[in-house]
């Protein structure tokens, strides 16, 4: 499946179950091991894992297979593994405590930007790249 389709399909079975606060972090520039990096918010623990049996559900009906899925036993905190896709489904004090968004975006704002101007900031030795 195309990553950008696979994208959108983690986004939308992520506002189907109102998920909050959703980030798409567009990680190729950064790490060989997955392309983007998704973060939302559940507001209970049941939230969470129901938002990670959607997101799982919705990739496998469009023929996507899901890798992994960590933490559901708890809730507070749940990894889909998709590949080239990670979704971090998390309640809001456990995300503020580990600020994914801060260390994966550095001190730029967290956005899907393009491989492009990722590679272009870290050459000129000021974006996530250079680090």
């Amino acid at each position: 499946m195309d990553i950008n389709a696979l994208q959108a399909l983690v986004v939308d079975a992520l506002e189907d179950i109102k998920g909050r606060d959703i980030e798409v972090f567009n990680t190729q520039g950064l790490t060989a091991l997955f392309d983007r990096l998704i973060v939302a918010s559940g507001d209970s623990n049941r939230q969470t894992r129901a938002l990670a049996r959607h997101v799982q559900e919705k990739v496998k009906a469009a023929g996507g297979s899901v890798i992994s899925v960590e933490g559901e036993e708890t809730g507070e905190w749940v990894l889909v593994d998709l590949g080239d896709i990670v979704v971090h489904l998390m309640q809001p004090a456990v995300r503020a405590y580990y600020n994914l968004e801060e260390l994966w975006s550095g001190a730029a704002k967290p956005s899907d930007k393009s491989v492009a101007a990722v590679r272009a900031a870290g050459a000129r030795g000021n974006g996530p790249a250079s680090r």
